[in-house]
C-alpha cells in the first residue's frame, strides 16, 4: 500500500446522500486518506449511488462505468459503489457490473478503509445479500434507540473516534464524535435529522433499504450544526425521509418544535430550513415554529404526491384536495411569503381522467412555488407493482407532459407574484468576475437545488459568498427571480 492514498467520492441523489459521503469522507480522513476531488486523481473512486427511481439507478451505473473507465489511464485503480442501489441490491449489483470492483452495503462503512485497502490489495469483499431493513429494528418506536447500537445507520455515526483523535477539520458531535469532512465549500449543508420511514407508501420502495425511521439525538444535531457554522456555514437544512415524525422514537411528537429555535440560535447560522413534511402529519405548532421563529425559513416541502381521494387511497396516503388547500391557507395566513413546493406522480395505477382533473382543480389554486411531476412506473418491491389498473406507456407519458406544462406555467405565475416584494437572498455565486453575469444567491422561498434562484442586480460589488443581501425582486423568469439590491 502506497504511504500516500487517494480517494474520491462522487455523490449522485438527494441531500440525504451527500451527508452519508462528507461521514465516509470522515471516516477515510481520519484513517489518513487523502481526499481529492477529481476521481482521476484518486488510487480509489467510491461512487455513492442512489437506487430509488430507474433514472437515478441509470445515472449511478453511469458514474460507476464513467469512473471505470479511468482504470489504467491514471492513477485510479479501483471502483467501489457505495449507497442506495448498493444496500438495495447488493451481490445482484455485483454481478450485474463486474467494472464495479466492489459493491459494499451500509453495514461497510465503519469498516471502510479495511474494505478499501483490501480492495486495493487485490482481495476480493464478498457482496452482501439484501435484507429488508426495516425488521432491524423494533416495531415500536420508543425502543428503538436502545436496539440502534447494533444497527449500521448512514449520517448517524456515533462512538467513531474520542475527540482528541481527530485530524483538524472533522466533526465533534458529543461524547464519542461523529465524524463529517465538508466536501465542498458552500455556505450551505444539509443536516440529517433523522433516518428511515415507518410510512408504508404503495409506490415507495425506501424503507425496505433505508429501515425504520430513527431520530438523531437533539444533541447530535445542534453539535453538528455548531461544527457546520464555524466552517462558514449560513443555511443548514434538516433533511431525512419524514422530519415530522422527529422524536417519536424520542418519546416527543413536538421536539422538532423544541429543536429549531435552538438551532437557529447558534452564533453564524442565518438560516435553518426544514425539508420533506408529511401533509398527514403536520401540526399547529410545528407551524407555528416554522411561520414564527426568526432565522428559521417559512418554507414547506409538503409531500402531496397526488390531491385525488381515490388516488391517494391506493398510495396508502391520506388527504384529499379540499384539506390540502386549507393547509396552505393555514401556512399564508402566519407567513403570507411562505414557500411552498411538492412532488407528484401522474398516472397511477387507476387514476382516471376525473382523478387528474381534481389534482389540476388543486394545482391551480395552491400557488405552490415549485412543482416536480413524475411519471408512474413500477418500482419492484413495492405493493404498487402488483396493483391492477396499470395505465398504458403512452397515457402516462401524455399525462405527465400535460401536468408538467401546467406546473411550469402555474410557478411562472407564482414568480411574477413575487414582483415587488422585498427577499433576503443568501449570496452562493459572484456570477465571474466583477460579477458582470449577475450575483447568484436563493431567497427564502428557494431551496437549493430544487426550487429556482434569485439573480442579484444593481450594487452588487463587495458582496461575498454567503452574504445575506437585502433585494427588491423586479422580474421573473420561469421560477427564477430577478432582483435589485437594496441601498
Amino acid at each position: 500500500m502506497p504511504e500516500r492514498r487517494t480517494v474520491a467520492l462522487v455523490t449522485l441523489g438527494c441531500a440525504r446522500n451527500e451527508v452519508d459521503s462528507e461521514e465516509l469522507a470522515g471516516r477515510l480522513e481520519a484513517d489518513g486518506w487523502e481526499l481529492v476531488a477529481d476521481a482521476a486523481d484518486a488510487d480509489v473512486a467510491v461512487v455513492n449511488t442512489c437506487g430509488f427511481v430507474d433514472a437515478a439507478k441509470k445515472d449511478s451505473v453511469d458514474a460507476l462505468l464513467e469512473a471505470n473507465d479511468l482504470k489504467g489511464h491514471g492513477r485510479t485503480q479501483a471502483v467501489v459503489a457505495v449507497g442506495c442501489m448498493a444496500e438495495r441490491y447488493g451481490k445482484e449489483l455485483a454481478e450485474a457490473l463486474p467494472e464495479a470492483d466492489a459493491v459494499l452495503g451500509f453495514d461497510d462503512y465503519a469498516d471502510i478503509t479495511d474494505r478499501l485497502q483490501n480492495i486495493l490489495s487485490g482481495g476480493k469483499h464478498e457482496s452482501h445479500v439484501p435484507r429488508d431493513r426495516r425488521k432491524l429494528l423494533p416495531l415500536t418506536p420508543v425502543e428503538r434507540q436502545a436496539a440502534a447500537a447494533g444497527v449500521a445507520t448512514p449520517g448517524h455515526a456515533d462512538g467513531v473516534a474520542e475527540v482528541a483523535d481527530l485530524p483538524e477539520g472533522l466533526a465533534p458531535a458529543s461524547g464519542p464524535r461523529t465524524l463529517r469532512r465538508r466536501l465542498d465549500d458552500s455556505p450551505v449543508a444539509s443536516v440529517k435529522l433523522a433516518s428511515g420511514c415507518d410510512r408504508r407508501c404503495s409506490f415507495c420502495a425506501i424503507p425496505a433499504f433505508r429501515g425504520s425511521f430513527l431520530s438523531r439525538r437533539p444533541s447530535d444535531v445542534l453539535n453538528e450544526t455548531r461544527w457546520l457554522a464555524e466552517q462558514g456555514v449560513r443555511e443548514v437544512m434538516l433533511v431525512s425521509e419524514n422530519n415530522t415524525s422527529y422524536g417519536k422514537d424520542l418519546g416527543d411528537i413536538r421536539l422538532l418544535e423544541t429543536l429549531l429555535p435552538e438551532l437557529a440560535a447558534v452564533p453564524g447560522v442565518e438560516r435553518v430550513r426544514v425539508s420533506y413534511l408529511q401533509p398527514a402529519e403536520m401540526r399547529p405548532g410545528l407551524i407555528d415554529v416554522l411561520a414564527g421563529t426568526d432565522k428559521v425559513v417559512p418554507y414547506f416541502d409538503l409531500s402531496f404526491q397526488h390531491s385525488a381521494p381515490n388516488v391517494l387511497r391506493r398510495m396508502r396516503r391520506f388527504g384529499d384536495t379540499d384539506r390540502f388547500l386549507e393547509l396552505l391557507d393555514q401556512i399564508r395566513a402566519k407567513a403570507p411569503e411562505a414557500g411552498a413546493r411538492s412532488n407528484f406522480i401522474v398516472g397511477f395505477p387507476g387514476e382516471t381522467e376525473a382523478d387528474l382533473a381534481e389534482l389540476e382543480r388543486f394545482l391551480t389554486h395552491a400557488r405552490l412555488d415549485a412543482i416536480g411531476v413524475f411519471g408512474y412506473s413500477d418500482e419492484e418491491g413495492t405493493e404498487a407493482a402488483e396493483y391492477d389498473g396499470k395505465l398504458p406507456e403512452d397515457v402516462v407519458a401524455e399525462r405527465l407532459a400535460k401536468i408538467s406544462r401546467l406546473a411550469e406555467e402555474l410557478t411562472a405565475q407564482r414568480a411574477e407574484e413575487r414582483i415587488g416584494s422585498s427577499v433576503t437572498v443568501l449570496v452562493e455565486d459572484l456570477g465571474g468576475e466583477d460579477g458582470e453575469d449577475g450575483v447568484i444567491g436563493r431567497a427564502a422561498h428557494q431551496a437549493p437545488e430544487t426550487d429556482g434562484i434569485t439573480i442579484l442586480l444593481g450594487s452588487t460589488a463587495g458582496l461575498a459568498v454567503g452574504d445575506l443581501v437585502e433585494a427588491k425582486v423586479t422580474a421573473s423568469e420561469g421560477v427564477d427571480l430577478y432582483a435589485e439590491v437594496c441601498p
